[in-house]
């Protein structure tokens, strides 16, 4: 059996089923976890969310910013973005099958000494935390009152952790730092404007991964999000968003069962994909 980390995908099936034949996958034998952003700016959404349905038991994801746009969207919470290509699943006659299978995702995971989440984790955050922090918000987006949540989600403030908050602004944290998170100050302030490298962080803020003292650090993180960061595999770290869906390529890793000791030492597999959105709309 062998356990693979998908990058964003974000609704290029194609580029799927390619990388799912390039590693030989069997959903008899082998277990996928994408790690956020299955849909919106590519051309074949609906048939990722029916691919990995399909797979039951087999596939696994957690929720990315474009997941829960979708969420939004078809809760009527949040209009469509320009650049939107989410109307197959909108008025597909399996519509409610496929968001409730959504809305089950979990916003972080924890598998063979491995922490998944989307975006990024701050700095005053355990992988322990984080876990538990997930769980708070996962268990508003699968309740009864998804709605009313939805409606409060979206803004950027606070922005930064407290173990003070409560409520929509404590979710909201949890929410855009697992989902949206690139850079922040080393006092764990987050920064939403820039979507460049990590080489042009804006004055006074850093990598998420790159400030000193997290909490997490030693602790294997896996995460997608961040195109125009390119591949990066360090010691402690993988980054798996490598802009399939605006040219570039998408990976997966193949993870062993026992927790390595240097993350360099994960195999990489990566396919090229075709452009379905030009670089810079909606990143």
């Amino acid at each position: 059996m062998a356990l693979y980390l998908i990058g964003d995908v974000q609704g290029c099936d194609g580029a799927l089923q390619h990388l799912l034949d390039e590693i030989g996958f069997s959903p008899s034998r082998d277990r996928l976890i994408l790690l956020g952003d299955l849909v919106n700016r590519g051309p074949a959404s609906l048939a990722v969310l029916r691919r990995l349905l399909a797979l039951e038991g087999a596939a696994d994801a957690l929720l990315g910013n474009h997941d829960l746009h979708l969420l939004a969207v078809a809760a009527g919470v949040r209009p469509p973005h320009r650049n939107d290509t989410l109307d197959g699943i909108l008025g597909a006659p399996d519509r409610a099958a496929l968001l409730d299978w959504l809305r089950q995702r979990p916003l972080a995971m924890a598998v063979h000494g491995w922490l998944l989440v989307h975006a990024g984790v701050l700095p005053q955050w355990s992988a322990a935390q984080v876990l538990s922090l997930a769980t708070e918000v996962q268990t508003l987006l699968r309740g009864p009152e998804l709605t009313d949540w939805l409606h409060q989600m979206y803004g950027n403030q606070p922005d930064r952790w407290s173990d003070d908050l409560r409520g929509p602004a404590r979710w909201r944290v949890i929410v855009n730092a697992l989902t949206r998170l690139r850079f922040c100050s080393a006092e764990g302030v987050m920064e939403f404007a820039t979507k460049d490298s990590a080489a042009d962080a804006p004055a006074g803020y850093l990598p998420w991964f790159d400030v000193p003292g997290r909490r997490c650090a030693g602790t294997p993180v896996a995460f997608g999000h961040w195109s125009t960061l390119g591949p990066l595999q360090r010691a402690d770290l993988l980054a798996l968003d490598t802009g399939c869906v605006w040219g570039g390529q998408l990976s997966a890793a193949c993870l062993p069962h026992a927790p390595v000791a240097d993350a360099r030492q994960v195999e990489i597999i990566r396919i090229p994909c075709p452009q379905a959105q030009a670089p810079g709309r909606g990143m």
